[in-house]
């Protein structure tokens, strides 16, 4: 997608597990503007392990499985909606997408707005309750 910026430099990826990883996936691409690089199937529908970039940049999930890594995270729904992470991401036009943020039916936990320290930007939640930040801050500019 062209709202990304692709010099944005990225050593460190975020790992999300959802309940529904395919839909998950779906969402990502279509309302964030991720693209998927890997995604590997389990006969049942699940998804084994998904890698989707975004610029210079990627997360990794998976589906939920009670495996050794598995057991280490808890997803919003778990925790009050909680979450004890988030992830940024860096975009050209912050009102284009949060409009389509809006129109998929996110939650705005934080209205689109000026930020003090440079940018604009918004917080919103993605269907199963992960927090995202998205803005035109970009920190390595700054």
């Amino acid at each position: 997608m062209t709202n990304i910026p692709k010099q944005t430099r990225a050593t460190i990826m975020p790992c999300l597990r959802y309940r529904d990883a395919p839909a998950a996936i779906e969402w990502l691409c279509k309302t964030l503007g991720f693209e998927p690089t890997l995604v590997v199937p389990n006969e049942d529908g699940t998804i084994a392990h998904a890698q989707l970039s975004y610029g210079n940049g990627m997360v990794m999930l998976s589906s939920i499985f009670d495996t050794e890594y598995g057991q280490l995270m808890k997803q919003p729904a778990q925790i009050g909606g909680f979450v004890t992470q988030s992830a940024y991401l860096v975009v050209r036009d912050a009102d284009e997408v949060h409009a389509r943020c809006v129109k998929a039916g996110a939650p705005i936990v934080m209205e689109l707005k000026d930020e003090d320290y440079g940018g604009r930007g918004f917080t919103c939640r993605d269907p199963e309750g992960h927090v995202w930040s998205i803005g035109t801050y970009d920190p390595w500019e700054n």
